[in-house]
């Protein structure tokens, strides 16, 4: 436990942290996300180097913002007539003092060098909350799976592996699964892996088939933490989800597993989302019916309006966070939640918002949320469970195991209250309670901080 923090003099460090940030701005031209990012966590770590200098001592600060390997190469595939396509891969290994660089893989058209730094250097810090021992990476392709045969995705999944196989492993580097990466073509992925390799090496990769090595309540765990990590701020108010109104955006794994969390603790769900528009069902969502539509199906919100019937209306176009609810749970994508929507939120009453997804608060929506009083559950913190239970499928791939379903929930569920908790009383001892931004921050600044200091220069 760090010594508790003197009273800042916040010039000096503020000085450190503005030159960083503005030395990433030339160095990383082009990449808004990226800056978005890096400026999010510096712009909390005044206090921290305040009370702590030796943090922005050895170069640290350079170092935690620079990665430590970027990886970017092509990919070529042939379609189902025999064209060839040419898409371009990339992984970028952050930061390991904490362990083996862990993180998904985005196959999306708008995956660029950039996206992929700002999602690595996220997962550098939302790692380091889940106490597990993993360090921060990331990767994709802008390769965009929708509307491709399973033959298509299969090869373009293996000429992508025969590259990215040289450079992960167990003990080096696991990818995950992430948007338009799911258990198909981690599937794909593995089956290369292993051809390739000639090992059963079940670790590095996650987000597996159980049968075949994957654990538990690994598909769910994202969306189940995030709403986990939502009861743990109203809970915090002496409040809970029973009988609360939440609006949900997206339609993927995410939205889908935050839907079903939600609906178990008593709250009616009644939005969901895609590119073309948004679905309210007064009803509440017909879980069944979407999973049939989205994981089945592979289809769009606006087919589940169809379905459902009276009860539900889809609004093409427009925002969903026009939709008047206690709690939002933003989980479609980056920058989806501007200042104007958080306005609306607020005026219509909202009590709490948890980003399922990375980063879809803009800087401007925090702020207003922050203002009003409004819980807000930054994504480091409360998306994390997917990670941890890929780190919990680690740790069984290692030992040969399987656990039950309730086994790797309770896990999940203990590991949320903790990042919780962790956030909470970092925020307290800071000077800064019930603000989780910064809280998060600082708690997962500190420990991969701690760890790259007791390894030297590297």
């Amino acid at each position: 436990m760090p010594a508790a923090p003197r009273t800042p003099s916040a010039t000096a460090p503020q000085t450190v942290l503005e030159r960083i940030y503005g030395r990433v701005l030339v160095r990383d031209p082009g990449e808004p996300e990226f800056h978005q990012a890096v400026h999010e966590v510096l712009d909390s770590l005044g206090p921290a180097v305040a009370a702590r200098p030796e943090l922005a001592g050895s170069g640290l600060l350079e170092r935690i913002v620079e990665p430590e390997r970027q990886i970017v190469f092509r990919v070529p595939w042939t379609d189902d007539s025999g064209a060839v396509h040419v898409n371009r891969g990339f992984r970028v290994e952050f930061n390991s003092a904490l362990g083996p660089y862990k993180g998904g893989l985005r196959f999306h058209p708008t995956v660029n060098l950039g996206i992929v730094k700002f999602l690595g250097f996220e997962q550098i810090f939302k790692n380091a909350l889940t106490g597990l021992g993993i360090g921060g990476g990331k990767g994709g392709s802008d390769f965009d799976p929708r509307g491709r045969s399973d033959a298509e995705v299969m090869r373009f999944c293996q000429s992508f592996m025969t590259e990215l196989q040289r450079h992960i492993g167990a003990d080096t580097d696991v990818p995950a699964g992430d948007i338009g990466v799911g258990g198909r073509e981690i599937g794909f992925l593995f089956g290369q892996y292993r051809r390739i390799s000639n090992r059963w090496e079940a670790g590095v990769l996650t987000g597996k088939g159980q049968p075949w090595g994957g654990s538990a309540c690994r598909t769910e765990a994202t969306g189940y933490g995030n709403v986990l990590f939502t009861a743990e701020m109203l809970r915090k108010r002496g409040e809970d989800l029973d009988g609360q109104t939440v609006t949900v955006s997206g339609s993927g794994n995410v939205a889908i597993y935050s839907i079903e969390k939600a609906q178990q603790l008593g709250a009616n769900v009644i939005t969901v989302s895609d590119s073309g528009g948004y679905v309210v069902d007064e009803k509440g969502i017909d879980l069944d019916l979407l999973k049939q539509v989205k994981e089945v199906e592979r289809g769009r919100v606006s087919d589940y309006a169809e379905r459902r019937g009276a009860s539900a209306r889809f609004v093409r176009g427009g925002s969903v966070w026009d939709v008047p609810a206690d709690i939002a749970l933003p989980s479609a994508t980056q920058n989806e939640l501007d200042a104007q929507a958080a306005r609306v939120l607020v005026r219509n009453g909202v009590k709490a918002v948890s980003e399922g997804a990375n980063m879809p608060a803009t800087p401007e929506a925090v702020h207003v949320l922050q203002e009003a009083g409004v819980a807000f559950g930054p994504g480091k913190a409360a998306n994390a469970g997917g990670v941890a239970v890929s780190a919990l499928e680690m740790r069984q791939n290692a030992g040969r195991e399987m656990w039950t379903f309730p086994q790797a929930e309770a896990e999940l569920s203990g590991i949320m209250t903790r990042i919780h908790n962790t956030c909470d009383e970092t925020a307290e001892r800071y000077g800064a309670p019930g603000n989780y931004v910064i809280g998060a921050n600082i708690a997962g600044f500190e420990r991969v901080a701690e760890a790259m200091l007791a390894q030297g220069l590297i």
